[in-house]
């Protein structure tokens, strides 16, 4: 019915390694963003993790800070989610059996 069972079974193994090791890339891909001006800098992997955070010493006002931090991280995470949902979308692709009927991703 399916035909070669092991070898699609294996395809989705190679699949799963690829997956992983696209993971772990993932983590050395860095986005920055800023705010402000620059006045708030963020930088934060494509797994979406936060990296760094900078905040200019001309800046004291405290609700002035939380803007320009939630304007930075909000774009580097929009930024990152969109690397990493690519990147792992590629690599399960790439790795999947062709299942007659299961076009999963057009």
């Amino acid at each position: 019915m399916f035909g070669d069972l092991s070898g699609m079974m294996g395809k989705l193994k190679e699949a799963q390694q690829k997956i992983e090791e696209t993971k772990i890339r993932l983590n050395t891909i860095l986005i920055d963003e800023d705010a402000g001006n620059g006045k708030v800098k963020v930088t934060v992997t494509a797994n979406r993790n936060v990296k760094s955070i900078s905040i200019s010493e001309e800046l004291t006002d405290k609700e002035e800070i939380e803007d320009y931090l939630i304007i930075a991280l909000n774009k580097a995470l929009n930024k990152a989610n969109t690397i990493n949902e690519a990147e792992l979308a590629a690599a399960a692709k790439d790795g999947m059996p062709n299942i007659p009927g299961m076009d999963l991703f057009k």
